[in-house]
């Protein structure tokens, strides 16, 4: 059994290793809780979950068909049922409805749900996004409608104003968050690990080397909806303090690999452009707000979308196993498709960014959809340019091998040379060159060379004025 409290309530909830939120909250009969694309890409599954904020709570909208029911034992949820009734109607509810903001209405639970998240965020404020109640209309990008219209929904956003006294989930917000507790939930289709520290965790993926680590599931969860994929055993390491750092002092920034990419958005703000520019290219909100930096590099994918990013950044990854905690530079990290140096019972405990950063940067994403999106091509640049000469370049690139990469000759022809158009033409044509990009459903192995050349070209139309200023 799992332990939740739901709309207030505390519940105790059969749960097999795989069950998924999504599933559990159905069963209880809270329906408006809806299945759509089960890959986190509609948002019809949203729900609110209480998250640690300080010595308060912040409410996040999460994707319930990709989240693990074991893996919120003790956690605290609130459903679209949860948020006001037919007498008593929760803002979000009442301005959808007061603006024709549903039609079917299979969508509008989720969307609800994502409007309230924006509608409680403790650092909205007038005028931020452009918006008069500051309301950020991106936190909607992971819901998606097919027969309202968008308008309506925009419209109903920009009427919320702020949580008046009284509003029960906005006083919540002052009192701690629900603790993760330390779990262990054996079921037919597998056994499930929440461990209450890292040598506990050390000790289970040595026991298990064939483990699957969880953080925040949004790519696992796929492989369970989608697949039918099942672990013999998981273990949860997203509650692990080591996993959790965040220093920015010194020479180095330090990103524990279980921080959730919403937290290490609001707590970098600009310190690093570079990732201030990625974060909200990065899938939707509902997304960012489970997945982890350590759950993107942990993948290995050749399409992931921060190996890019942190390769320009020259990041080295803080390697923890039953040998003690070793470091590794990001460019040496991949070693094949799916592949990496990490050894069985080693987990990615901290993204490690040398400082000072490079200070001409720009991250490139080439996509059919320019937001909530998988890569076609994605390309992090970070260079140093000194008197106008190029004196570092640094360019991580995805989508156009078996995994992430360096593009070491295009930086050799950038580096010592003036940043001119010049410069930029002859670096272009052998970055269009790297890598051995194939031809798939996203984009031909033309196209993507294409596009290499003409990221760069425009990486150094957008920075020309910037450098010789």
């Amino acid at each position: 059994m799992v332990e939740l409290t739901i709309n207030g309530t505390a519940r105790q909830l059969p749960s097999a290793a795989h069950t998924t939120l999504l599933g559990a909250l159905r069963a209880e009969g809270l329906t408006g809780c809806k299945e759509g694309c089960a890959e986190g890409e509609c948002g019809a599954c949203a729900v609110l979950v209480a998250r640690a904020d300080g010595e308060g709570t912040r409410w996040e909208s999460v994707n319930a068909c990709l989240a693990l029911l074991p893996a919120l034992d003790g956690a605290e949820v609130v459903t679209s049922e949860g948020l006001g009734t037919p007498q008593d109607l929760h803002p979000a509810q009442e301005e959808l409805a007061v603006r024709g903001g549903s039609q079917c209405g299979y969508c509008t639970p989720g969307f609800v749900v994502s409007l309230a998240a924006e509608y409680l965020r403790p650092e909205r404020t007038p005028g931020e996004h452009g918006e008069a109640n500051g309301f950020d209309v991106h936190s909607l990008s992971g819901n998606l409608c097919r027969c309202t219209g968008y308008q309506p929904i925009v419209d109903a956003a920009r009427a919320l104003g702020t949580p008046v006294e009284g509003d029960p989930l906005a006083a919540r917000q002052s009192q701690p968050a629900p603790s993760a507790r330390p779990t262990r939930l054996e079921a037919a289709d597998g056994t499930f690990h929440r461990p209450a520290t890292l040598a506990e965790a050390l000790a289970l993926l040595a026991a298990h080397p064939d483990a699957r680590v969880l953080a925040g599931g949004t790519d696992w969860g796929v492989d369970v909806n989608l697949r039918r994929a099942r672990a013999s055993v998981t273990v949860a390491v997203d509650a692990l303090p080591e996993l959790r750092a965040f220093e920015t002092g010194g020479d180095v920034i330090r990103l524990g690999a279980a921080l959730t990419l919403s937290d290490l958005e609001r707590r970098l703000g600009d310190r690093v452009p570079l990732l201030q520019a990625w974060f909200p290219q990065f899938a939707s909100r509902l997304i960012r707000n489970s997945a982890t930096l350590g759950g993107n590099l942990g993948t290995a994918s050749p399409i992931g979308d921060s190996p890019p990013v942190l390769l320009a950044l020259n990041a080295e990854l803080e390697l923890v196993g039953p040998g003690g905690v070793r470091v590794v530079p990001l460019r040496d990290y991949f070693t094949g498709y799916r592949q990496t140096v990490r050894a069985p019972g080693e987990l990615i405990q901290a993204v490690r960014i040398p400082t000072p950063l490079a200070p001409v940067t720009a991250f490139h994403k080439i996509a059919r959809r320019r937001f909530d999106d998988i890569s076609s091509v994605a390309v992090g640049y970070a260079l140093r340019v000194e008197g106008g000469v190029v004196t570092q370049a640094r360019i991580g690139l995805g989508g156009v091998a078996a995994t992430p990469l360096r593009a070491y000759d295009a930086e050799a022809a950038l580096e010592g040379q003036p940043w001119t158009a010049d410069t930029a033409r002859r670096a272009a044509r052998i970055l269009g060159g790297t890598g051995t990009p194939l031809s798939d459903h996203r984009a031909s192995a033309g196209y993507r060379a294409a596009m290499l050349e003409q990221s760069l070209l425009k990486f150094h139309w957008e920075t020309r004025a910037e450098v010789t200023a």
